[in-house]
């Protein structure tokens, strides 16, 4: 294995799950061989500012033991000196650790990650630098193919290959990321060149509304990133089982889940055992898994309640005659 790729860990004003983040890398197999770079956005006003005050003393704390502990190669603080919002943040502090590092990994400060986690991306890295359609690592998978009836022959190596990527607990190649992200100002922009089959594909015909995204200010670096990988026909290498927990969907930036109302299928604990990785020469895509994603992802994994199906119904209805 070559030298280890650092990790990136964005985080605003959510001390707890931060924290708990931070205690479930530090339990990976190979933490101790890993750099860590903290990058902690600034507060929007005093009420946040003090929230983050509080995420940076917690910061310093944890600095400290793992200096003490040797919990990680090292670990580096960023501290931003106002809010540059989670976009910015991310994809400058991409471009600042890419000036010194030719892989990354990024977690946000809600991504739980299984004792391996590290162990698989870096396996990931090695196998497939040299090949650079895969574009990107997903530590996150909507399919859960380990106890999914939904067979392929790409399970034999422990993961599949989709256009589709997952930014949560992902990771990149410097030359992939440099050549093709573009951070996307308009709708227009981030359109240009593609067409209507070209919509619907990476909108799994209308059941993965991802380009509403266009929409937002700032556009979301997600959807750029998606984008990139469909308009580069590139690939997202993807685990059977996921090997992160997102603990964040009822608090985060660009989701929020109610349990009353909803329950979120994407939501499993991460794999507590190694994933082995093979290489696999000639990476593609496989219809199956494409179509088993389109079913997965509808509603955006998001199953309702008795109560919720009955308030969404009334809802819909009030929504169709507004429209009229």
């Amino acid at each position: 294995m070559v030298d280890t790729a650092p990790v990136l860990l964005f985080v605003y004003n959510r001390v707890d799950n931060m924290m708990r983040v931070l205690e479930c890398l530090v339990q990976n197999t190979i933490a101790r061989e890993t750099d860590l770079y903290v990058f902690s956005d600034g507060g929007k006003d005093s009420k946040s500012w003090k929230q983050v005050n509080e995420v940076r003393e917690k910061l310093d704390c944890f600095e400290r033991q793992v200096e003490r502990e040797g919990l990680l190669r090292s670990m580096t603080i960023i501290k931003r000196p106002e809010n540059y919002y989670l976009e910015q943040n991310i994809i400058q502090g991409i471009a600042q650790v890419f000036e010194k590092h030719d892989r990354i990994i990024v977690l946000e400060d809600d991504l739980l990650t299984s004792p391996y986690y590290l162990e698989y991306m870096n396996q990931a890295f090695d196998l497939y630098a040299d090949i650079p359609s895969v574009m990107h690592v997903s530590g996150f998978t909507n399919l859960d193919l380990a106890y999914s009836s939904c067979s392929t022959q790409s399970t034999n190596s422990n993961c599949y290959f989709t256009p589709h990527m997952s930014g949560w607990g992902w990771g990149t190649w410097r030359d992939r990321w440099q050549k093709y992200f573009i951070h996307y100002k308009t709708r227009e922009e981030a359109l240009l060149g593609m067409e209507p089959h070209d919509i619907d594909a990476i909108q799994y015909g209308g059941v993965f509304p991802c380009l509403k995204s266009l929409d937002k200010r700032p556009i979301p670096w997600d959807i750029c990133w998606e984008i990139a990988i469909y308009k580069a026909k590139g690939l997202c290498l993807t685990p059977i089982h996921t090997m992160v927990r997102n603990i964040g969907l009822h608090n985060g930036t660009h989701f929020r889940a109610s349990s009353l109302l909803q329950r979120y299928e994407f939501d499993r604990p991460p794999l507590q055992h190694p994933l082995p990785l093979t290489r696999i020469e000639n990476p593609q895509k496989d219809p199956r898994i494409e179509i088993c994603f389109a079913e997965a992802i509808t509603d955006w994994g998001i199953r309702f309640t008795p109560l919720g199906k009955i308030i969404r119904f009334f809802y819909k209805r009030f929504k169709a005659l507004v429209q009229r």
